[in-house]
C-alpha cells in the first residue's frame, strides 16, 4: 500500500462546502490549509427534491475553486464526500459527473450513518483523552447526526432528516420568526429526536460535544453575549429565544458573535438545538472545532496504514451472516488468480474483488434459492462502516452478478457496466463454477485475454475433459456473455 505526505478532504455539505489539506506525519495530520464556501444546496432543493440551477451554479463555482487547490496531489490522496443534500436530490446522478469534472476528482456520496462514523472520528481525534462515553451531535445543512462513542469507537449512530438550511426555510421563510414559528420548529425537532431519545438521551453518555456550524455559531453568540460561561447550555438557549421573539426577524437580530453568513439559517439551527436539548435531557454541551472533514481524513489515513474500516466491516459481515470461510477462500483465490492472468486491474480492483470474492455467499442466509440477489440486496442496503454509497453499489453488482442471466441486469441490459466492472463481474463468475464442488480445483495454469468485447480463457491441457459438469457450466457461461454482446471461448 502507497502512503502519502499530504492528505485533503472535501466535505461537501448541505450548507457549506469545506476543502481541508493536511501533512502526514507517523498517525498523526497537521493541518496545511483550510477553505470554506457556503453553498447552500439544500437552500436549491425545490419541493420535488430537484437542485435548482442556481445552487447549481453555485456548487459548481465553487468545486472549481477548489480544484485549484487539489492540482498537484495524488488522486488517491483525495477524497470527496457529498452528504444530505446530495442523498435526497433527485438529479443528483445528473449533477454529480458535471461537479466531478469541475473539482478534478470522484465524489462520493455516504448515507447519514456513515456521516455520523466520520464526525465522530473526526471530533474524537481533537477531543482528550477519556474512557467517558461521549455523546456527539452535528447540525449541518440537512441532516443531523447523532454518535455515541468512547475513545476513537462509535458506538451507536443515527441520522435524522432535519438541518438548519431545511428547518430555516420550512419554519422561517424570508427570515421571518415570531413565539409560534419557533415553537412549531421545536416541536418538531423533538418529535424526529423522539424516535431515538432511548439510546441517546442522558444517563447513556456522560459528556454532550457538538460539531459544525451550527453548534459553533450558537456558542460563539451565547458565550460573547455572557449567557454561558461555557459551551451552549439550556439556560443560554433560553436567552437567545426571547431574543429571537423579541427581534421578530433575523436581520434585526443585534448579537455578538452572530455573523453574516450564518445569520439566513440560524433560527432553524437554534430550534433543532433547543429541541434536541429538551427531548434528551442536555444540560450543556461542550463544542469541538474539529467535524467530519477531519474524520475523512483520518479514515483515508487509516487505510494507507492498513486500518481500512472497509476491511474490519467485510470481516464483521463474514462473522454476522456464518459465511463459510473455506469456500470464499477459495473463490477468491480463483479471482485472483485469473485477474493476475489477465494482467488487469489496479490495486482497488483487487481490493474489491476480494471482498466481493469473501460476500458473495451472504445471502445464502436469507434463502439457498436466488441466493445472489439476496446477496446484492443485503450490500447494496445495510449499514456498512467505512463503505460509500457508490462502493456498496458496485459490491452489490458484483454479487447480484456472480451467476445467472447477466441481460436480466439492468446495468448490463443497458450497457452502463465498465470495462473494469466486466472483468470483476466475469471473474467472480469463474471463480464461483470453478469452485462450485466446494473443493480446490486444482489450477496449475491458466491465460486469460480479455479486451472489453471478447474474452478466452486458456485452461490446462485435459483439465475440462476430467471435469464435464464444469464444461457444461462453462459452455453456458459463454451463452449469456454472448447475450450482451461479448464472445467468450474457453480452450
Amino acid at each position: 500500500m502507497k502512503t502519502y505526505d499530504t492528505l485533503a478532504a472535501v466535505d461537501l455539505g448541505s450548507n457549506s462546502f469545506r476543502l481541508e489539506v493536511a501533512r502526514v506525519s507517523g498517525d498523526q495530520l497537521y493541518p496545511l490549509d483550510s477553505l470554506k464556501e457556503t453553498v447552500r444546496l439544500a437552500g436549491g432543493l425545490t419541493e420535488d427534491k430537484q437542485l435548482d440551477d442556481a445552487a447549481q451554479a453555485r456548487a459548481l463555482a465553487c468545486l472549481q475553486r477548489f480544484g485549484e487547490r487539489l492540482r498537484g496531489l495524488s488522486p488517491e490522496a483525495v477524497r470527496c464526500v457529498g452528504t444530505s443534500a446530495l442523498r435526497v436530490a433527485k438529479n443528483a446522478e445528473k449533477f454529480i459527473p458535471r461537479a466531478e469534472a469541475a473539482l478534478g476528482h470522484p465524489i462520493e456520496i455516504v448515507a447519514g450513518r456513515e456521516e455520523a462514523r466520520l464526525i465522530y472520528l473526526g471530533v474524537a481525534h481533537s477531543l482528550p483523552a477519556s474512557n467517558d462515553r461521549r455523546l456527539v451531535v452535528d447540525i449541518g445543512g440537512g441532516s443531523t447526526e447523532f454518535i455515541i462513542g468512547q475513545g476513537l469507537k462509535p458506538r451507536e449512530r443515527e441520522s435524522l432528516h432535519m438541518g438548519c438550511v431545511n428547518f430555516s426555510g420550512r419554519f422561517f421563510p424570508g427570515g421571518a420568526v415570531d413565539k409560534s414559528a419557533l415553537k412549531a420548529a421545536e416541536i418538531a425537532a423533538r418529535v424526529e429526536v423522539e424516535r431515538i431519545a432511548g439510546e441517546f438521551s442522558r444517563g447513556n453518555w456522560q459528556q454532550a460535544v457538538g460539531s459544525s456550524g451550527s453548534a459553533r455559531a450558537l456558542r460563539e453568540i451565547l458565550e460573547q453575549n455572557g449567557w454561558s460561561a461555557c459551551g451552549i447550555t439550556a439556560d443560554g438557549l433560553d436567552r437567545l429565544r426571547s431574543q429571537f421573539i423579541k427581534a421578530g426577524h433575523v436581520d434585526a437580530l443585534e448579537l455578538a458573535g452572530l455573523t453574516r453568513d450564518r445569520r439566513p439559517v440560524i433560527a432553524g439551527g437554534f430550534a433543532i438545538m433547543a429541541g434536541l436539548f429538551a427531548e434528551l435531557d442536555i444540560e450543556q454541551m461542550d463544542v469541538a472545532e474539529t467535524a467530519m472533514r477531519e474524520g475523512i481524513l483520518y479514515d483515508l489515513l487509516g487505510r494507507f496504514h492498513q486500518q481500512d474500516m472497509r476491511a474490519a466491516t467485510v470481516d464483521e459481515f463474514m462473522r454476522r451472516y456464518h459465511i463459510d470461510t473455506r469456500q470464499a477462500e477459495r473463490v477468491k483465490q480463483v479471482a485472483l488468480k485469473l485477474l493476475a492472468a489477465s494482467g488487469g486491474g489496479d490495486e482497488n480492483d483487487l481490493r474489491f474483488l476480494d471482498w466481493a470474492a469473501r460476500l458473495h455467499e451472504i445471502g445464502l442466509m436469507v434463502s439457498h434459492g436466488g441466493y445472489h440477489r439476496h446477496s446484492g440486496y443485503i450490500l447494496e442496503n445495510a449499514d456498512m462502516p467505512g463503505f460509500s454509497r457508490t462502493e456498496q453499489a458496485r459490491l452489490a453488482l458484483l454479487a447480484r452478478a456472480q451467476r445467472g442471466a447477466l441481460v436480466k441486469l439492468p446495468e448490463f441490459a443497458a450497457a452502463a457496466v465498465p470495462d473494469k466492472d466486466r472483468l470483476l463481474v466475469w471473474l467472480l463468475r469463474q471463480a464461483v463454477i470453478l469452485c462450485r464442488s466446494r473443493a480446490e480445483p486444482q489450477l496449475t495454469d491458466v491465460q486469460v485475454a480479455f479486451n472489453g468485447k471478447r474474452i478466452r480463457l486458456t485452461l490446462p491441457e485435459g483439465w475440462l475433459e476430467r471435469r464435464p459438469l464444469t464444461q457444461r457450466a462453462l459452455d453456458e457461461e459463454a451463452s449469456h456473455w454472448e447475450t450482451v454482446g461479448v464472445k467468450y471461448s474457453i480452450v
